[in-house]
């Protein structure tokens, strides 16, 4: 007998097949009736199996075949208009993880099994939280066509609660992100200024960690939203898969204002003034931060590789990363990397990639180590002469030969993004409350009780005060390691610091240097009372 079935807004009606099966009533193209009411559902399902007893066929009972995977997730991907990040991760992972395996399977062959195979086989090759993005985006795609009728029953990219895998929930355990202190930030900032031979760097890691901003933040962040008290977020850089950063809003619309403290409003207003920054020929706006560091050949972006290459951007991505291509591939792109090269004199970059800066400068700072870059060699690492302290970087060939020591890491595994919770971290530290952490981060609490919280000014009068405490503390333990430094604007720091030493920073040094061993601690301090007392 003939039955109405509920999907959402509308329903299908349901009928018993001469197979036993039972199959929705369709039109004459093929795709399955949507009905308004359950009676109509029920009454157009009872004509259907009708005209099956009868020994004839139902409209639409013909065979029409599916549209391909590939030819279905071309439409479905026009009609997205989401932002401009969102989109460019849709291309993404349809591109070199969806397409290779289902391009040319019908919807209707997208069964269950088949989907848990690809996921299995995915799950040889990539982190399990990466395959359970791309899990998402099928998901999301059959969604679509299990409402627009080309896919019936559930979506076979749904994965079923505890079934297939293992129970407990150390199966799908990734690693603890890295994050540091107030003190750990400092030193990797210090390094960072060092390795670039600029100041800027500096300031850019000082700040990321006391504003929680987001990287597209940073370096999206205008000379005019920089203000007495605060920090506007109107905008970020976003970088494309092809290289080039584009301007937009934030992420999710996170328009706000951040609280900051004097020391770190003079530190960032003494940045603008001494670069006195430019409108971008990209962009035509005055960012705080840009990248004038002269890199040893021109910008060659992944669209320029995969030109030369005859491959995807996709695939250059994966080539120059995690992996995840043929070897044939990988070659095709390291030969066009190395002939633009060749091709190409050395150019000024107007703002710093997220890749570039970890790569050449954040991840040899916090970790020591230049990360191993694909065809430009294994990882190394970064070679100083001892004085002075904390050390001159050392570069060239011969450079291990001419060095005295190596830097040790400060914190391995720290990302720029590590940056944001470390940030965060420090301000839980702080007891800063939930609204105002939300508020400062560009999170949206939808919770009953974050409704009935808000931010009073007494809030961030507390938090500023917390904050420059904090960089304080980090001043002093610096200060204790070695009282100047070859940064220009952190020597500056340090000497103002030591001739205006601070009796309760003195007496919360200590939880910063707790990692020391004690002789090593006793005598920090030691040193430190006598540089304060003596100025």
């Amino acid at each position: 007998m003939g039955f109405p079935e509920k999907r959402g807004t509308y329903y299908r009606a349901r009928y018993k097949a001469a197979d036993g099966s039972y199959p929705s009533v369709k039109d004459d193209s093929g795709r399955v009736i949507k009905y308004r009411t359950e009676r109509e559902a029920r009454r157009a399902a009872n004509d259907a199996e009708a005209k099956v007893r009868e020994g004839g066929k139902p409209a639409g009972a013909e065979v029409v075949l599916s549209p391909t995977f590939g030819e279905y997730v071309a439409r479905w991907y026009a009609r997205q208009s989401l932002a401009l990040s969102t989109m460019e991760n849709y291309k993404s992972h349809i591109e070199a993880h969806l397409l290779p395996a289902f391009a040319d399977l019908r919807l209707t062959d997208l069964t269950r099994p088949v989907v848990d195979a690809w996921v299995q086989a995915e799950s040889q090759l990539y982190a399990a939280s990466s395959v359970a993005t791309y899990r998402r985006v099928l998901a999301l795609i059959l969604d679509d066509a299990i409402e627009e009728g080309l896919l019936e029953g559930s979506n076979p990219a749904r994965p079923r609660r505890g079934r297939g895998r293992r129970a407990g929930r150390s199966a799908a355990r990734t690693a603890e992100k890295v994050i540091t202190g107030a003190l750990g930030a400092l030193l990797v900032a210090e390094r960072a200024a060092i390795l670039s031979g600029r100041d800027d760097e500096f300031v850019m890691v000082v700040l990321k960690v006391f504003t929680q901003m987001r990287w597209g933040e940073l370096v999206g962040l205008e000379e005019t939203y920089v203000r007495d008290e605060t920090f506007r977020v109107e905008a970020q850089l976003y970088e494309l898969d092809d290289g080039t950063l584009t301007w937009g809003p934030p992420k999710d619309d996170s328009y706000r204002t951040i609280d900051s403290t004097d020391w770190l409003t003079r530190l960032v207003r003494a940045h603008i003034k001494r670069t006195r920054p430019m409108p971008c020929q990209c962009h035509g706006r005055r960012f705080v931060f840009t990248s004038s560091y002269l890199l040893p050949e021109a910008r060659i972006t992944r669209a320029d590789i995969a030109s030369e290459a005859g491959v995807g951007v996709s695939t250059v991505s994966r080539a120059l990363g995690k992996g995840g291509v043929a070897a044939e591939s990988r070659e095709r792109v390291h030969e066009a990397v190395a002939a633009l090269r060749r091709a190409r004199p050395a150019e000024h970059v107007p703002h710093w990639g997220r890749d570039e800066f970890r790569h050449s400068i954040f991840t040899p700072a916090a970790s020591g180590w230049y990360p191993s870059r694909g065809a430009q060699g294994p990882a190394r690492p970064v070679c100083v002469r001892a004085e002075p302290w904390p050390g001159q970087v050392v570069r060239g060939r011969h450079s291990a030969a001419q060095a005295d020591a190596c830097w040790a890491p400060i914190a391995k595994g720290l990302t720029p993004h590590g940056l944001r919770h470390t940030g965060k971290s420090i301000l839980e530290e702080l007891g800063t409350p939930k609204v105002l952490v939300d508020e400062r981060m560009g999170h949206i609490d939808g919770s009953t009780p974050a409704i009935y919280s808000h931010v009073t000014d007494g809030m961030r009068v507390r938090l500023r005060q917390g904050l420059t405490d904090v960089w304080h503390q980090a001043l002093a333990a610096r200060a204790a390691m070695c009282p100047w430094s070859p940064v220009r604007v952190l020597d500056g720091l340090l000497t103002e610091h030591l001739a205006n030493p601070q009796p309760k920073i003195i007496s919360q040094i200590s939880p910063l240097l707790a990692g020391l061993p004690e002789s090593e601690r006793r005598q920090m301090a030691s040193d430190l009372l006598e540089l304060l007392i003596t100025g």
